[in-house]
């Protein structure tokens, strides 16, 4: 059983059930009732026209719901109005699911699960297990979303940055559990692509195929942290590449830059580089100067610092660092490489120290660690 094209059938039967009057909330429950339904016997009967299966059985789930909280009378006439089974019409609701998911009342992690649940079409079990939580937790969380934007109809559209922010916020979860969200996060915005004509979202999209590429290098065969100068090139994805930086041109090409479009800019000129020597740091820094001025995101000034120092020198880089906030997630480790660039060993060791000592990540935490180590031991690279 294809389980991508399964979940990728979840937003359409969930407009179906819309258009015939459920609510949000108890349509997408009943749609969650029909995937797991599916899951447990399409491997050993698959139906021939799966959308129509879906939609029939999650609309039976949807009837019962309604008849067991009391409301048989309002329904009545929904149920007698119940289609024959046949193919189910064909129409495209991921976009309005899309918005409705990226609520500006829900909270970050809250948006994301919802549409992991709405439009990707996972369970409450895959979602908790790629966040690492009990599947209680993430159940209530995926509860209070749908609470949230119960009164909410499908038809309204939101806002495309507030969406692409969430699709990013999957992204950068990565792999956990049996679900790669990363993967799933590049799936979802290729279909919010091809439903929306935007520059960002096809920056997004460029961006994440860019970072996605590098992921084979990432990483030792021990699941040691790989910096990005250390890497081996000859594991990043070529095909990855060239697609991103296809999708990214055609974005530039439309002169509407747009913050997803400069990151992938960034990330372009990373893959061009043969050998992280021939990196063109200059450019990089004019990029990190155009997305200053499009956030003023002090992460993003802390990124420029990097790229100063790597352009113009160690010291100048530490000077763009000055006027930054030390409490900013990364400072401690980005000064800490800029006073080890600078020859500076003792202040390098103990900022890579204290830097490990912040860290959240275990695998960011054990890297910065062993850069301590090797500074206090005296040993070279």
């Amino acid at each position: 059983m294809d389980e991508a094209r399964l979940r990728s059938l979840v937003p359409e039967v969930l407009g179906v059930l819309g258009r015939r009057g459920a609510d949000f909330a108890a349509a997408e429950d009943a749609v969650q009732d029909a995937l797991l339904e599916a899951l447990r016997t399409w491997p050993a009967d698959p139906p021939r026209d799966p959308k129509g299966w879906l939609v029939a059985v999650a609309w039976r789930r949807f009837l019962d719901a309604t008849r067991a909280d009391g409301a048989r009378r309002r329904r009545e006439e929904r149920v007698d109005a119940e289609p024959a089974p046949g193919p189910a019409a064909g129409h495209d609701d991921a976009l309005e699911l899309y918005f409705l998911c990226a609520h500006p009342a829900l909270s970050p992690s809250s948006a994301v699960a919802l549409t992991l649940r709405a439009v990707g079409g996972l369970t409450t079990r895959q979602i908790a297990a790629a966040y690492l939580v009990p599947e209680a937790t993430m159940a209530q969380r995926i509860s209070r979303a749908k609470r949230t934007v119960a009164g909410e109809r499908l038809n309204r559209h939101g806002d495309v940055a507030t969406v692409l922010r969430v699709l990013y916020l999957v992204f950068n979860e990565g792999y956990s559990g049996d679900v790669d969200l990363a993967a799933e996060a590049i799936r979802l915005t290729r279909r919010l692509a091809a439903a929306v004509d935007h520059p960002e979202v096809a920056g997004l999209l460029a961006l994440m195929l860019l970072h996605h590429a590098r992921r084979a290098a990432r990483t030792g065969p021990d699941g040691e942290l790989v910096p990005l100068a250390e890497q081996d090139r000859g594991r990043w994805d070529t095909g990855l590449v060239a697609e991103g930086v296809g999708i990214l041109q055609a974005a530039l090409a439309r002169d509407r830059l747009g913050e997803f479009q400069a990151q992938a800019a960034v990330a372009a000129l990373h893959a061009d580089a043969r050998t992280a020597a021939e990196t063109d740091w200059v450019q990089i820094v004019e990029w990190y100067d155009e997305l200053v001025r499009l956030t003023g995101s002090p992460v993003v000034r802390l990124n420029r610092a990097v790229a100063v120092g790597e352009a113009d020198g160690p010291r100048a880089g530490l000077a763009a660092l000055s006027g930054l906030d030390p409490d900013l997630p990364r400072w401690t480790a980005v000064a800490a490489h800029l006073h080890e660039r600078d020859g500076d060993r003792d202040t390098a060791a103990r900022l890579y120290a204290e830097a490990a000592h912040r860290a959240s990540n275990p695998a960011e935490r054990d890297h910065l660690t062993r850069r301590a180590a090797r500074l206090n031991s005296g040993r070279g690279d």
